[in-house]
């Protein structure tokens, strides 16, 4: 039984229940008194938590199926009184895995979302919109549970159709063709879909011949 002072680092919270509180008394790294016997101490990770978004062969508005890995950095907000009471109803008393977990999932399902309602060539080019959308959309969400989404960014990009074939066929790539963004129209047919987005003023394009199917 835990009684008398007790502390905790900044990483984490204190959550003191029982007698004399009509809620929960929080204490984001600090210390409290805990009486014995008629109150109880909890504690509550307030660490940042890395997670990578799997997103594999999701079809884009299209049609086109692409997969997307994206980085995420999320954390209960110690700092606002209400997010952190909201964070203690929804994880207190689940280790930090199983928040990882519920946080992860969350992300997943926004990030699939977004790249359903955008086009290949939007997710490609301007990967910062991309970035934004599903920053926004997730924050709103997993604020409802007490976590706060400090950063997302896209890691990857692959269209698995493209992949495949260059796999499968690799002697039949003849070339890269580097083409200007500003005095090109992109092509997306089946044989020919932009691939790789490199830098912000060229696409980088796979030529690949018709019997490449």
């Amino acid at each position: 039984m835990v009684w008398g002072f007790v502390t905790c680092g900044p990483n984490e919270a204190l959550v003191v229940s029982g007698c004399c509180y009509m809620k929960p008394l929080l204490v984001p790294g600090g210390r409290a008194f805990v009486w014995p016997t008629i109150q109880q101490v909890q504690r509550i990770s307030l660490n940042t938590m890395t997670l990578q978004v799997e997103s594999p062969c999701v079809y884009t508005s299209q049609g086109v199926p692409i997969s997307v890995t994206g980085i995420a950095q999320v954390k209960i907000q110690g700092q606002n009184e209400d997010m952190l009471l909201t964070a203690c109803e929804q994880f207190l008393g689940k280790g930090e895995s199983e928040i990882q977990h519920i946080a992860l999932v969350t992300l997943e399902g926004h990030q699939r979302a977004i790249m359903g309602s955008m086009t290949v060539e939007e997710i490609y080019k301007d990967r910062k919109k991309f970035s934004k959308q599903v920053f926004e959309v997730a924050s709103s969400d997993l604020a409802n549970m007490g976590i706060t989404v400090v950063s997302y960014t896209i890691k990857d990009i692959r269209d698995e159709e493209v992949s495949l074939r260059v796999q499968k066929f690799p002697q039949f790539i003849v070339a890269y063709v580097h083409i200007p963004i500003n005095t090109c129209t992109i092509n997306t047919n089946k044989y020919n879909r932009l691939y790789v987005c490199s830098d912000e003023d060229r696409l980088y394009i796979p030529f690949i011949p018709a019997f490449f199917s």
